[in-house]
């Protein structure tokens, strides 16, 4: 089989047309981010694991209000125009997240963090900014459940332009890690490798990503000289598009 080259470009979300899934685990954070106005001092977190959707939750809030999201990772000592949205929140350096915290106070806009724990959790040393933190008002994304797993998955290769038959996604659910972030490196993974084969998303390939899933490279680049296993019980062959 010919194998095409699979360029290294960065896949990049585009949250404005993706559709955010909405369930019982994200359905508390939704109604809080529908009235900023309730929120004590107008300040919310936004908290969950890794993959949960905090990013997109935040980016919808930040289209809606006109605003950017900023990077909690390079945070700087900067007025505040409007709203505030800040991404990775817990990156952030100490007195460019307590400045932004006061700033947005002093001028009455709407700020909103996202972190993967609850800002009360945080290990912070200026006691201004942890009896702020401790205050604010959190919401976090619960772990999410079968159908919005499965409604996820779906989307997930929708959004990369990729057809992948109904039995070979319930084999991927079966299989993998029940976590959003696991489900979006699985569709990250099968998507370079069938670049790289030209091939279609097959049984066996998903069973390829899952072998070595489980053989504890999940956090390494699939390997495209590897022979692709045999999926027990499957017909699929290799094919084209």
């Amino acid at each position: 089989m010919t194998r095409q080259l699979a360029l290294p470009f960065q896949h990049v979300p585009d949250y404005a047309r993706m559709a955010f899934l909405e369930a019982p685990s994200n359905a508390d954070a939704l109604a809080l981010l529908q009235d900023n106005t309730a929120w004590p001092l107008r300040r919310l977190a936004i908290w969950g694991a890794e993959g949960s959707g905090k990013t997109h939750l935040l980016h919808r809030w930040a289209s809606r209000h006109s605003t950017n999201v900023l990077s909690g990772a390079s945070l700087a000592l900067s007025p505040p125009t409007g709203p505030i949205a800040i991404d990775d929140a817990d990156l952030a350096a100490e007195r460019p997240l307590l400045h932004m915290l006061n700033a947005a106070s002093e001028a009455g806009f709407p700020l909103v963090l996202a972190s993967r724990a609850a800002p009360a959790r945080w290990a912070v040393g200026l006691p201004d900014l942890a009896s702020r933190l401790r205050a604010m008002l959190a919401v976090e994304l619960r772990a999410a459940d079968d159908a919005l797993l499965r409604a996820l998955l779906a989307a997930l290769f929708a959004h990369r332009q990729l057809p992948v038959a109904e039995h070979v996604q319930d084999y991927l659910l079966l299989r993998l890690p029940r976590h959003p972030a696991a489900l979006r490196e699985a569709a990250a993974r099968l998507d370079r490798l069938a670049l790289a084969t030209g091939g279609r998303i097959t049984r066996a390939l998903a069973a390829r990503v899952t072998i070595e899933w489980d053989a504890g490279s999940n956090t390494t680049p699939i390997d495209e000289n590897i022979p692709w296993p045999a999926a027990a019980g499957s017909h699929d062959t290799p094919g084209f598009f």
